[in-house]
């Protein structure tokens, strides 16, 4: 049995999405145990009615909510009866827990983690990477998309070491096509940043390394990992996600524009259903916060109970994949990851 924290609180759709996503994932995998932090009696409310298997599934009380404009650093001192602390706490005191879900505060996540969890062993900083569709059917990851503004080729590095391992792990892509985010594809573009990470890549053998990529391949199909620093991934991502939704709504609007239009739509209505689920970011679960001495997973902040389902997914298959005992037996075989 892996026991799984979700946090219930913090996020748009709170705590419906959470509590039904929860029971969604407990009925999909007889081997998941979920344990739901945040306000008791508002969490038993919710339950009330639902079919479940109650032996695989408590409540930790936890009154308080962290608001996304609260300082990070204020929140892990000042809140820790929180439904997001409580579950940090938890995940790093008990050795029977596996990891935690959260969809509250990224800042207060990512925070809470380093100082109460800590880190794997010889990694310097941990990354988010979510999950995107590709346009030939695949999945590319994106690491860093947030946690780190700053970095170091060491750093990015060790991002790609991480995030390959990842999609290899818990994706099952072999051999992952790593790409270096850039201004241009040629080898020497790039600041002095960009060009000693793409040299330490090629010497890197477990980082199947193809080059620099520009941001409009993103989606192309031709990588699997896209290593990046947490401010250029996270507008890349973001800027991504926008442009699918916006260009959902045009095409939207425009077949509501005319007759004819609407007429053809009528006959691809289910071509234009398949379209829009492809790109719904809630079918791809969170941003996974690697290189934490235990899994973390950071969901969307509205995030429907769908992809919170998915989340707990991507929790579970990383702990039972190994990932973190894998993550540090590759890290130990390189030297020079100085900060």
């Amino acid at each position: 049995m892996i026991k799984i924290l979700v946090d219930c609180f913090g996020g748009d759709h709170c705590p419906e999405a959470p509590v039904l996503g929860a029971l969604a994932a407990m009925e999909r995998n007889p081997e998941v145990y979920l344990l739901l932090t945040g306000d008791e009696s508002v969490l038993k409310k919710q339950l009330e009615g639902k079919a479940y298997d109650k032996s695989r599934l408590e409540i930790v009380h936890a009154p308080e909510v962290i608001g996304c404009d609260e300082k990070p650093t204020d929140v892990v001192r000042l809140k820790r009866n929180s439904s997001m602390m409580k579950a940090i706490i938890l995940l790093r005191d008990r050795d029977d827990i596996a990891g935690m879900v959260s969809v509250g505060s990224t800042g207060a996540l990512v925070t809470g983690a380093l100082v109460r969890l800590g880190r794997i062993p010889g990694i310097i900083r941990p990354a988010f990477c979510p999950i995107l569709p590709t346009m030939d059917g695949g999945l590319v990851g994106v690491c860093d998309s947030g946690a780190n503004l700053i970095v170091t080729p060491a750093h990015l590095r060790q991002f790609a070491i991480m995030s390959s391992l990842y999609m290899c792990n818990v994706y099952g892509v072999e051999s992952p096509r790593v790409a270096l985010l850039n201004v241009g594809k040629e080898a020497e573009k790039g600041d002095d940043i960009r060009q000693e990470t793409y040299r330490l890549l090629q010497e890197t053998p477990s980082v199947h390394f193809v080059g620099n990529m520009e941001s409009r391949d993103l989606l192309s199909g031709k990588y699997n990992i896209v290593v990046a620093d947490g401010f250029s991934g996270n507008v890349l991502v973001k800027t991504t996600e926008g442009t699918a939704l916006e260009l959902l709504k045009k095409i939207r609007k425009d077949i509501y524009s005319r007759t004819l239009y609407k007429m053809g739509a009528l006959l691809m209505k289910k071509m234009f259903r398949e379209e829009k689920e492809f790109m719904n970011y809630q079918n791809y679960g969170g941003s996974v916060l690697l290189g934490t001495s235990k899994v973390v997973v950071k969901g969307h902040g509205s995030s429907d109970a769908k992809a919170v389902e998915t989340c707990i997914g991507q929790a579970y298959r990383m702990e039972t994949s190994g990932l973190n005992r894998q993550i540090e037996a590759e890290i130990a075989k390189y030297e020079h990851f100085e900060e």
